[in-house]
């Protein structure tokens, strides 16, 4: 009974993405060559594991079994290669993921950094939201990702990064009005009706409920933008107000000249940003490595971001 590599890599795609279409596209195959290699594997094993019957294929007892085991032989099929891949350090091809409200503002500082330790690093970089970033760290699609800690996933090696506090931003006219108040204003005193967050999805309008005291359910909170850019530009027009992370304030007050930006009073509400990675034990030297890079590229953007908004 010879089962194949490629017919578990096939099978797991498809136990996840519950669609041959897509299974297909994320292996890039056809779909007719993936469904062969599945009912090969079936055929080999003895046992139907996709039950094809309704709209979606599902898994069978059978296939939930072999599904555990599959993840368990590819698990250490990555673990066997990470040993010998990262033996000489950071180098070769380096997938990295980045969540969209730290990409823009950390990168351009950091990828200069790397580039200039090693000319031959192929960087991968790889912008999503965090459900989908922590997904595709762990099918091995990225081999580290920069997000907010904690993750709360098992099974991942932390490290911090650096804090990122939370300022307030908005339009000159209401930064002034809040600013004259006779005592400083805190996250759980701003108006819901007033306030602006990123669309559902992105961690960071969980945090800043969070920082606020709000829930979303119980709120009109406006979970409307898609970037801290178009956030910025709304807020600068009267549109409200918004916690801009300092990662954000250099390159979001010079795009937006009419932004304002006040901080809050000590302990300012802040996040946790950290590097990422499955937990392969191996050789982790590469990844102590790159979190030393972020780590100073996060701390020079954060030293500007201070110095314009002490």
């Amino acid at each position: 009974m010879d089962i194949t590599l490629r017919q578990l890599t096939y099978f797991i795609a498809l136990a996840e993405t519950r669609h041959f279409g897509r299974a297909a596209e994320r292996c890039h195959v056809t779909q007719p060559a993936l469904s062969v290699q599945i009912r090969e594997l079936e055929d080999r094993l003895g046992a139907q594991l996709i039950a094809r019957e309704g709209r979606q294929p599902a898994l069978t007892p059978a296939g939930q079994e072999v599904l555990a085991s599959a993840r368990r032989v590819m698990g250490e099929l990555d673990r066997m290669q990470d040993a010998v891949r990262w033996q000489g350090g950071l180098s070769g091809r380096l997938k990295l993921g980045v969540i969209p409200t730290v990409a823009p503002y950390l990168l351009p500082v950091a990828l200069p950094m790397l580039r200039a330790r090693d000319l031959s690093l192929d960087l991968r970089v790889r912008e999503a939201q965090t459900d989908q970033i922590l997904s595709d760290l762990g099918d091995g699609h990225v081999d580290a990702a920069v997000l907010a800690l904690p993750t709360g996933v098992p099974g991942l090696v932390e490290t911090p990064l650096f804090e990122d506090r939370f300022t307030l931003a908005g339009s000159a006219a209401q930064i002034e009005e809040l600013s004259a108040r006779t005592e400083a204003l805190r996250p759980t005193e701003l108006n819901p009706d007033r306030l602006l967050l990123l669309d559902e999805g992105h961690c960071l309008a969980d945090q800043a409920l969070e920082v606020c005291g709000l829930r979303r359910s119980a709120t009109r909170v406006d979970l409307g933008a898609s970037s801290l850019a178009t956030l910025s530009g709304l807020v600068a027009e009267g549109f409200g107000l918004t916690l801009l992370p300092e990662l954000a304030l250099e390159s979001e007050m010079a795009a937006t000249p009419a932004l304002r930006v006040i901080r809050f009073p000590a302990p300012e509400p802040a996040r946790m940003v950290g590097l990422v990675r499955r937990d392969l034990s191996g050789n982790d030297g590469w990844f102590i490595e790159l979190a030393a890079i972020l780590r100073e590229a996060g701390r020079a953007v954060l030293d500007t971001a201070r110095a314009r908004v002490p």
